[in-house]
């Protein structure tokens, strides 16, 4: 008799399965690892936004970006603006731009931002900012639905 190459049916659904379980165990780690990163991207980014809002308020006679001349938000953190918020160019607009770009939610891809909305958390903008009179007058913080998986925090609430 001759001695045949190859594998078994039975040796291959082996090999099949160990990959199976393998695979089980590493990839909720790369998932685990990619939401950690998306969560500091996101604390960073508040950080950075929030810091030059502040920044904005001392340039400004401590009005909020967005709430002078009619200028909306991101023109105002985008934009060379004078003392009274108006934007333009020259000598007199020595404020700004404290921001290159809105930098885009990692959780929902959005760079918008919606002022004063009354729906925070539907994923409906990247970012949310108050500048109504209030607790939370000048509060900057994400539009998702998201919540840190290690201690239920709502991004919201960062």
């Amino acid at each position: 008799m001759r001695a045949e190459k190859g594998f078994t049916l039975v040796e291959i659904l082996i090999v099949v399965v160990i990959l199976g379980i393998l695979a089980a165990i590493v990839i909720p780690q790369f998932t685990s690892a990619s939401t950690e990163a998306k969560e500091s991207a996101l604390v960073s980014d508040l950080q950075a936004i929030r810091s030059q809002i502040e920044l904005y308020k001392i340039h400004h006679n401590d009005n909020l970006p967005g709430t002078q001349s009619g200028v909306d938000f991101v023109t105002a953190m985008t934009s060379r603006t004078d003392q009274d918020g108006v934007v333009g160019v020259g000598p007199t607009f020595r404020f700004g731009p404290y921001m290159r770009s809105i930098p885009i939610n990692p959780f929902n891809d959005l760079p918008t931002v919606e002022v004063d909305g009354a729906a925070v958390g539907d994923n409906s903008h990247g970012w949310n900012f108050v500048t109504t009179a209030g607790v939370d007058q000048g509060l900057f913080q994400p539009d998702d639905d998201k919540v840190n998986p290690v201690d239920s925090t709502p991004h919201t609430q960062y």
